[in-house]
């Protein structure tokens, strides 16, 4: 059966912060210059703000340039952010530093970027903007000379084995002049065009990190809002990249949250473990005494910083927001950064179409980039995530040095010289590490917080993470690695079965899935793909 198609100016994929800052901006410069644009925007959440996830404390320097009024319009910024605090964590004990000038907060907001995007959307959509949740973009469209003709929206209504069942709905086609990806990150659609146009030629290999998030009510006299933490060390090793965040927003509620860097080279770490033990230290659990865990999420972030950042157009279309990596890691901030690409991407594509022969590839796009605040802020600190691949000690206090004497422009750049899939060594030389059983009251074990994640799919739809060959799990990663999935994983997804009978095989619990994408990043010999399930499927995020 054909597909039908729908035809717009501009399609975007993505409704997050840079998605829907580029829907804003086409439709604010048309109306400035008295045109016409169409512009549609996919999201395969079940609705705006359902797949988002983030600490987050927001910068406010890009929204305002994109909507100066959104006090008045009712923008969920409601907590200030307040005291900052950094410590150093042993097992018993704490440490408070001096806060990197990067991580000053004054000024900021503590927010819930999942109704953040929602009020983002009610913005989109008062312009004009056709917004459709529940449709995942699953295919890339192409015309007959190359260019990205838009993209398809996948099937609805396959069994297991890919069947039409009765309820089968073929995809729609999206045409587009301009088709911008804003998936976050780790886009599988993403993924697929650098193959294609060779998009990571001359970058870095993009380094990541796992984000594992709770959010908690906690008792009144506990909660003091607007109060920011973050802490290094404890219970990770020197060698292992990552931290913790704490925010305390409105009514009670506290974010807690940990990040590991996925370059770690232990196969038997579990971040997700690592992060129910953190919670356990003196100077943490006092927070939460009394209170419940009442949302949890995961997802992946891009690291490399710019010198990881890929070409960011090709015929037919670009890359904004996370997805091509523009997240400021030693701010532990993105959204603002995401936005700003997303704004630069959308005035050089209505540009673009506005002319009388439109070329197929918007390359004012990385030109205003280079000209914009944003690139100034990731070159000032890109050489302080790369810094880290020395260890704890020596990354402080290089980046005291980079940051403090050559004021992030010293007359070098550091680089990230492997992918995060060839970091990790075999399971028989690296120690073991026993974790403690959850008490399900401070700590909780996956499966219950998946649960917390409202995660849903269709129990008989297409599992929609692929193995390229089925039998390097036992053959490779559980002989090499004791089968580091079953731990990466913050969802319990991943399952070895049959060991006691001696014929092991890999479960994949699919329906588990939070989207978190970390399995297409980790996966040693790179044999799992993540691809899109059907739309409206996965975590229904009500506050995260």
């Amino acid at each position: 059966m054909e597909r039908e198609y729908m035809e717009y100016d501009v399609v975007i994929v993505g409704g997050g912060p840079a998605g829907l800052a580029a829907a804003i901006r086409l439709k604010q410069q048309a109306e400035k210059a008295g045109r016409e644009i169409s512009v549609c925007l996919l999201e395969k959440g079940s609705e705006i703000g359902a797949h988002i996830l983030s600490g987050a404390v927001i910068e406010t320097g890009a929204l305002t340039e994109l909507i100066p009024d959104w006090r008045e319009k009712g923008a969920p910024l409601n907590t200030p952010a307040g005291a900052d605090r950094f410590m150093f964590l042993t097992e018993g004990s704490s440490i408070t530093l001096p806060t990197p000038p990067q991580m000053h907060n004054h000024g900021n907001y503590i927010v819930s970027l999942g109704n953040f995007c929602r009020w983002l959307g009610e913005q989109a959509e008062a312009l004009g903007v056709e917004i459709y949740p529940g449709f995942a973009a699953a295919e890339v469209l192409y015309n007959e000379d190359g260019s990205v003709k838009g993209v398809a929206t996948g099937d609805m209504g396959l069994d297991r084995e890919g069947r039409q069942t009765d309820s089968w709905q073929p995809g729609m086609e999206l045409w587009a002049k301009q088709t911008l990806f804003a998936e976050g990150c780790r886009g599988s659609l993403t993924k697929l065009l650098m193959e294609r146009f060779n998009l990571n030629d001359g970058a870095d290999p993009q380094t990541f990190g796992i984000g594992i998030k709770e959010l908690w009510e906690v008792k009144p006299e506990l909660h003091k809002p607007g109060t920011v933490t973050h802490t290094v060390g404890w219970p990770l090793d020197t060698k292992t990249y990552g931290g913790s965040f704490m925010y305390h927003l409105e009514n009670n509620q506290v974010v807690v949250g940990f990040v590991v860097g996925l370059d770690y080279q232990n196969p038997h770490m579990s971040p997700y473990d690592e992060f129910q033990r953190f919670k356990t230290h003196p100077a943490i659990r006092g927070v939460f005494e009394g209170g419940r865990r009442i949302a949890y999420g995961a997802r992946a972030l891009a690291e490399g910083g710019l010198q990881s950042l890929p070409k960011l157009t090709f015929p037919g279309g670009v890359l904004i927001g996370d997805t091509a990596g523009f997240l400021n890691v030693p701010k532990i901030k993105g959204t603002h950064t995401a936005m700003k690409s997303a704004m630069l991407a959308a005035d050089a594509v209505f540009d673009l179409l506005g002319q009388d022969s439109p070329a197929a590839e918007a390359t004012a796009y990385p030109a205003k980039l280079r000209q914009s605040w944003l690139h100034d802020e990731l070159f000032t600190v890109r050489n302080i995530r790369p810094s880290f691949h020395w260890g704890l000690f020596p990354a402080i206090a290089y980046s005291a040095i980079d940051t403090y004497l050559f004021r992030g422009r010293a007359p070098w750049t550091l680089h990230h010289k492997q992918p995060d899939n060839m970091t990790l060594k075999p399971a028989s030389q690296m120690p073991k590490i026993n974790y403690p059983k959850p008490d399900g009251v401070l700590t909780f074990d996956k499966l219950s917080n998946v649960f917390f994640s409202s995660t849903n799919h269709r129990e008989d739809e297409p599992i929609h993470l692929r193995l390229k060959d089925p039998a390097v799990p036992v053959k490779v990663n559980l002989a090499l690695y004791d089968a580091p999935e079953q731990r990466y994983c913050p969802a319990g997804v991943y399952e070895i079965v049959g060991q006691d009978s001696g014929v092991p095989q890999l479960q994949i619990n699919a329906q588990n899935c939070v989207h978190c994408k970390t399995c297409d990043i980790k996966d040693p010999t790179q044999n799992i793909t993540w691809t899109t399930p059907e739309g409206g499927g996965g975590p229904n995020y009500p506050n995260m």
